[in-house]
């Protein structure tokens, strides 16, 4: 059963229906007879024939439908599913009934409201339908662009000529007169002789410039504007891809200082120089290194250079040592000297960094294993580490120690002292420190310094029956002393009873005597296993011997005699 208690069977078409008369493909769909209950054949939309035939579409005689009996056996009854009653059709198709719905009369209500059914709306929903005899087929499709040919194209924009003058309104017409309009067309719409009689052409002299010809003009603007921008465009283009880099020309002139940092490239160089006036461009910079065969040697400190110079010049005058002010701090070198460096070079008073590094040693970066021992004479003594450090003018004397600290931290770490201090038997990387300190101060080559770290390191020995734990090193006293001598009395030494005099005090000093370099801190590292114990300067400063007995050093010591 459908939703309204109908089954789906056949219907009678219905005259107002679109597709009413239509017998499906080729004509060969066939339309049910009415119910049983009516006696001969008839046609399915009344007593009449509406084409003058006793059967509709060719007097074709159309079998009567059966129902069978599964579905209730009786055409009366509706179709419903096996196993189930037939039920009675819900309207209109009970036997007895009407057997056909007759033209213009209204459809069934399948609601029961008791209103008529309105199919479509209206009765000017669809036109009447056609007889099949009578209909036409859809017309054929019609290719245009095959068809026709193309018009030829006559706008005004196209062919240059002026627009035409619009229409006269209706008075031209004789349909009435219309309201007047303001004169924007007054030429166009005068009718009355001008004063040279006549009346003036509508699309003659007296017409104004049309539309088109300003949107022409406009267009044409346009088409300028975007050519000369893009040429401004492409000539930027072609001065950032093949024309030179804004570049100064000379040597320049003037003095000024520049500090290039360390692991500075060409680029950060260049910026650095700019912002000092010293060059134009980065770019120029840049490309003058990379044609300079040396311009990637460039090394960071500080340099003298001049302001407003060409790349060029300016990269040549960095690869001259003359112009690099870099401050380079010898190995071995005590603080008291760096500190009168420092102070010429900032331009400062005698003993200002002194005083400085006395006054802020523990707020410069110093390591707690470097902090709090008695009897120092300087604390930052061994961390002003030998390298290259730049030092411009109007620097801050706290700012150049903290970096010369940095770096000592900095190598320091690298060779893990706190622990290769306990595998060689000293207390911790403080006295580490200062046995380097001692070898670069007693010895002159890589081999000296391993020899004379050995030498420390046997003397310090609990069991020394030698020199027992007296180090005996004239360094020690030049350093309380602030000197560099090599003959001293043995009657100064012995009556000195300074910390820092290991003639008469045994042991290392309270600390280092020196900034220590590389060499001296491996050969410290890694002294020899040979047993030696003493040694002398047998030529003064260029050649030292050593000895591993007593006996030995006295030969030793009387040919130091006999050289001096």
């Amino acid at each position: 059963m459908t939703e309204y208690g109908r089954s789906p069977g056949s219907e009678p078409w219905h005259p107002e229906d679109p597709l009413y008369g239509d017998q499906g493909w080729g004509g060969q769909q066939q339309y049910p007879q009415q119910h049983q209950g009516q006696q001969g054949q008839q046609s399915p939309y009344g007593q009449q024939d509406p084409y003058g035939q006793q059967q509709a579409y060719g007097g074709q005689q159309y079998p009567q439908q059966q129902y069978p009996q599964q579905y209730g056996g009786h055409p009366g009854q509706g179709y419903d599913t096996p196993g189930y009653p037939a039920q009675p059709y819900d309207g209109g198709w009970d036997t007895g009934q009407h057997a056909a719905m007759p033209y213009g009369a209204p459809g069934a209500d399948p609601y029961g409201t008791g209103q008529p059914q309105d199919l479509y709306g209206t009765p000017e929903a669809y036109p009447p339908p056609q007889p099949p005899g009578r209909r036409q087929g859809p017309p054929e499709p019609v290719n245009d662009w095959q068809s026709e040919e193309p018009e030829e194209e006559n706008h005004p924009f196209f062919t240059g000529e002026d627009a035409p003058a619009p229409e006269e309104p209706s008075r031209r017409r004789g349909r009435g007169r219309v309201p007047e309009r303001e004169d924007t067309y007054e030429d166009e719409y005068d009718d009355e002789p001008d004063s040279r009689g006549g009346g003036r052409d509508r699309r003659g002299k007296g017409k104004k410039k049309g539309r088109n010809g300003v949107a022409c003009l406009f267009v044409a603007l346009v088409m300028v504007g975007g050519v000369g921008g893009v040429g401004y465009v492409g000539y930027q283009f072609w001065q950032g891809q093949f024309g030179g880099a804004p570049d100064y020309e000379g040597a320049g002139s003037g003095s000024v200082q520049v500090e290039i940092p360390k692991g500075a490239g060409g680029y950060e160089i260049g910026n650095i120089l700019k912002r000092a006036g010293v060059i134009k461009s980065v770019d120029a910079f840049v490309s003058a290194q990379e044609k300079n065969p040396k311009g990637k040697s460039l090394q960071a400190g500080v340099y003298t250079l001049k302001k407003g110079m060409a790349a060029a010049s300016a990269i040549d005058l960095m690869l001259d040592p003359a112009s690099q002010t870099n401050f380079a701090i010898p190995e071995g070198r005590r603080n008291s000297w760096v500190y009168g460096e420092i102070d010429k070079r900032l331009g400062l008073d005698a003993g200002t960094t002194a005083g400085v590094a006395k006054a802020k040693a523990n707020d410069l970066g110093l390591p707690e294993w470097a902090k709090n021992h008695e009897d120092v004479k300087d604390p930052l003594e061994g961390f002003l580490y030998p390298a290259s450090y730049p030092v411009a003018k109007g620097a801050k004397p706290e700012d150049v120690l903290r970096k010369m600290v940095a770096r000592a931290n900095q190598e320091y770490d690298k060779l893990d002292l706190e622990a290769k201090s306990k595998s060689l038997g000293l207390k911790d990387p403080w006295e580490l420190v200062t046995v380097a300190s001692l070898v670069n101060a007693e010895g002159k080559t890589e081999d000296d310094f391993r020899k004379m770290a050995e030498v420390v390191y046997n003397r310090l020995k609990p069991d020394n029956r030698e020199t027992y734990q007296l180090l005996q090193f004239d360094s020690t006293f030049n350093y309380l002393k602030g000197q560099s001598e090599i003959k001293i009395s043995e009657k100064e030494i012995l009556n000195n009873k300074d910390p820092y005099n290991t003639y008469t005090q045994k042991g290392l000093p309270p600390g280092p005597i020196g900034n220590p370099g590389d060499v001296a801190l491996a050969a410290t590292l890694n002294p020899t296993k040979d047993g030696w114990i003493y040694f002398v300067a047998t030529d003064g400063e260029h050649k030292t011997e050593f000895a591993k007995t007593h006996a030995e050093f006295l030969k030793l010591k009387d040919k130091f005699n006999a050289n001096s």
